[in-house]
């Protein structure tokens, strides 16, 4: 049994599909204030924070520690959670007909062992389709998505190919954690 200290619905589907049991409560830590020169170092610093934030909450004790975070890069920009409805059509725009990078950072922390991965997974798109583009954004569910990206649901038929592993860009590497594990 581990700690996923994350609120996100797809990484507690990610352990779920995995067959690793958890509990998942966290506490939050605020983004916004990190630096970074990379998408690596940034994804790399959030991590951290939360790690550090859940750590003093909950000790790695009772149950072992997992925190994740993950960002979006493409034509070089780092591609946040859209603030708004317009946000995220230019931030999807960013992305179409380009190579979009998910990468996520994962650290475990158990008392035997504290593992830190970072894991990419790249997506080739073809142009979107606008019409398409519009129903999305009527949907709302790129709200509190990284890059408002969904490869699971939107971006899904727009995918021409794919170098990595999916459950990276679903925002939790399960193949390395279930293989550490």
């Amino acid at each position: 049994m581990i700690r996923l200290c994350s609120s996100s619905i797809t990484r507690a589907q990610l352990l779920n599909d995995a067959k690793i049991k958890f509990i998942q409560e966290s506490v939050e830590f605020d983004e916004d204030a990190i630096v970074a020169s990379s998408p690596k170092n940034f994804v790399y610093q959030a991590t951290l924070g939360k790690y550090k934030a859940n750590l003093k909450a909950f000790g790695f004790d009772e149950y072992p520690l997992l925190v994740a975070d993950t960002v979006v890069t493409s034509q070089g920009q780092i591609l946040r959670k859209a603030r708004c409805e317009d946000d995220a059509r230019n931030i999807l725009m960013t992305q179409s007909g380009n190579i979009t990078s998910i990468i996520t950072c994962m650290i475990y922390q158990s008392k035997e062992k504290k593992i830190i991965d970072i894991s990419s997974t790249d997506y080739v798109f073809s142009k979107f389709d606008m019409d398409d583009l519009d129903a999305y954004m009527l949907s709302g569910e790129w709200r509190g998505k990284a890059g408002a990206c969904m490869v699971e649901g939107f971006c899904k038929k727009y995918i021409q190919e794919v170098r990595g592993n999916e459950s990276t860009a679903m925002g939790l590497n399960t193949e390395i954690l279930h293989a550490l594990l």
